[in-house]
């Protein structure tokens, strides 16, 4: 071949198909809800750039990550590494865990029943899969879920994009791009999806309650609670020691008190820099071979519903609450059983003050927000021991 028809073979725009064209206009819907919309655009920025390119006919140059014909070399190649072997989610739930105060979980235990009424969404999209798969999966066999994929796509509704990836990465390795899509849009789409279900579900007279003072949470209390957290864990739920560990040893840091500088980098450089490669790394994956079929499809719809079903199961188990405390529970901080941190809690402060301005519900909130995040990656500890 001449050199002037290697210049020629070598322009990506020749090789330019229509699934190619579907998915670069998917990724420029995500650049749209991130930049115009400031939808989590740190997540959805990066993973709509990883989109782009890889989706760019040029994968021998980038190595997209799990294809076949260009499985090593490239940029995306090496950062997607990260995920395969397992060290970007722990990493991401250690500086979660300097960032996170349970001292609302603390000092209200009883919030932590919201936070497990939220792991509604997980088992109504892992009930929904496996029924699909019964009845459509001899006609399309994409849609033939194994018990595997089926807790994967459960585990969407944890809202918790570290929790998906790991679970995902572990037990479903190929679905991994179309979850952690859904589940980090869907995440970003959470003052939109979660206003409507909380004033269906609650009453006027409910949603004016004004929530007394939390009381005080003494040091002591603040670092025995990662301690003692993470040996029950391990001891009772050993799969989820991974995640649950190096969350408790971020908090752990924060409230010592003794290792600013620890504490610091864990706040803003490396949280950023993980959430960059995070990102850039679950965008690579999503390639219009893995993206555009049925499955994909179905995927969605169902993450979709285990995050309606989550926000639905928070608030009803915070009904129940009001009504066992005496009417000292504001139930609109059920939304708060999904872990989506801190955007549900945000949630529950804004349709709050809708109905009453003296309103302050966002530091309740983070008590389920919290119990949430403990209760999902349990779950994905526990179905990693079953089916991993």
């Amino acid at each position: 071949m001449s050199a002037g028809e290697k210049f020629i073979q070598g322009i990506a725009l020749l090789h330019l198909t229509l699934p190619h064209v579907i998915m670069l206009l998917l990724s420029f819907l995500l650049f749209y809800l991130a930049i115009k919309k400031k939808y989590e655009p740190l997540l959805l920025l990066p993973i709509a750039f990883g989109m782009l390119l890889a989706n760019l006919p040029i994968p021998a140059i980038l190595g997209i990550p799990g294809l076949s014909a260009h499985d090593e070399g490239g940029l995306l190649y090496y950062l997607y590494q990260g995920i395969k072997i397992g060290v970007y989610p722990p990493m991401i739930f250690l500086c979660l865990g300097a960032m996170t105060d349970f001292g609302p979980l603390i000092a209200r235990p009883s919030t932590a029943f919201i936070g497990i009424g939220g792991q509604l969404g997980i088992f109504s999209a892992l009930g929904l899969a496996l029924f699909i798969g019964k009845v459509f999966g001899g006609m399309i066999p994409q849609l033939d879920f194994t018990i595997k994929q089926a807790a994967v796509i459960g585990i969407i509704g944890s809202s918790d994009g570290p929790t998906t990836i790991f679970t995902a990465n572990t037990l479903a390795p190929e679905m991994l791009a179309t979850v952690a899509i859904a589940a980090y849009s869907y995440m970003a789409l959470v003052p939109i999806i979660q206003p409507p279900i909380m004033r269906m579900l609650t009453t006027p007279k409910e949603r004016v309650i004004v929530m007394p003072e939390p009381k005080k949470v003494s040091k002591k209390q603040r670092i025995l609670f990662p301690i003692i957290t993470t040996v029950v864990v391990i001891l009772l739920f050993p799969g989820a020691g991974t995640l649950i560990g190096m969350l408790m040893l971020g908090n752990l840091i924060r409230e010592s008190g003794v290792v600013d500088r620890y504490l610091d980098t864990l706040q803003n450089a490396l949280i950023n820099i993980l959430t960059i490669l995070i990102g850039i790394s679950i965008g690579a994956t999503a390639t219009y071979e893995r993206i555009l079929n049925p499955q994909t499809a179905v995927i969605i719809c169902l993450g979709l519903l285990a995050f309606a079903f989550g926000t639905v199961g928070g608030v009803l188990a915070a009904k129940v609450l009001c009504k066992l405390s005496g009417g000292k529970v504001n139930p609109l901080i059920g939304n708060s059983g999904v872990s989506a941190m801190p955007m549900a809690a945000r949630v529950s402060q804004k349709v709050g003050q809708e109905f009453n301005p003296h309103n302050h519900l966002i530091m309740h909130a983070m008590g389920p927000i919290v119990a949430s995040t403990l209760g999902s990656a349990l779950l994905a500890g526990l179905f990693i021991a079953l089916w991993g």
